[in-house]
């Protein structure tokens, strides 16, 4: 049995999920989600204010199935509940956010401003020049538009600077040893 396939998913106040022949749709208070899954391979069971996802065979196809439509409904219930949230933090001099609109303007000591169009489902805010903060009820989609704004400068090994996670521990290289 999968670890994580077997854990039921309990259902916080306020969220709703329902399951058609093949798609589960989550309604909460911050929005709704639909994931499509596979029904040969799996069963999706609501009952007593929580989900389980019930295998239909002991094959490692089934096993694998298991674990990832829980994992994926687990995510979509805290998405429609709480949100996700990713933290960007900015290093350099001279490097800065602002929003301008609906697009994210960055200065990354390119030649230009890079400007980024947030894409829809998603928040993004600026508390300081610093900090990005990026939110929304689908966890892929804020990891992509996180990994997407930090590709713009991930951070370099010699100097650290550039756009990382918070908490995101840069590995520093030492720099050229003159040899005289």
């Amino acid at each position: 049995m999968s670890k994580i396939g077997k854990r039921p998913i309990p259902l916080p106040d306020g969220v709703r999920v329902t399951v058609t022949e093949n798609e589960v749709v989550v309604e909460g208070p911050h929005g709704r989600l639909t994931q499509r899954y596979e029904p040969q391979y799996v069963e999706i069971v609501v009952e007593d204010g929580q989900v389980r996802v019930e295998r239909k065979g002991d094959r490692a196809v089934y096993r694998a199935r298991h674990g990832l439509y829980r994992a994926l409904i687990a995510n979509m219930v805290h998405g429609v509940s709480q949100k996700w949230q990713k933290e960007l933090e900015i290093h350099g001099l001279g490097y800065r956010a602002r929003l301008e609109g609906g697009a994210l303007v960055l200065e990354l000591g390119y030649s230009h401003p890079v400007r980024y169009e947030v894409p829809q489902g998603v928040e993004v805010e600026v508390p300081d020049q610093q900090r990005i903060v990026v939110r929304g009820i689908d966890k892929q989609l804020v990891g992509q538009v996180a990994a997407e704004i930090r590709a713009f400068r991930p951070p370099e090994p010699y100097r650290a600077t550039g756009i990382r996670y918070k908490g995101e521990e840069i590995v520093r290289k030492a720099g050229k040893l003159g040899v005289k």
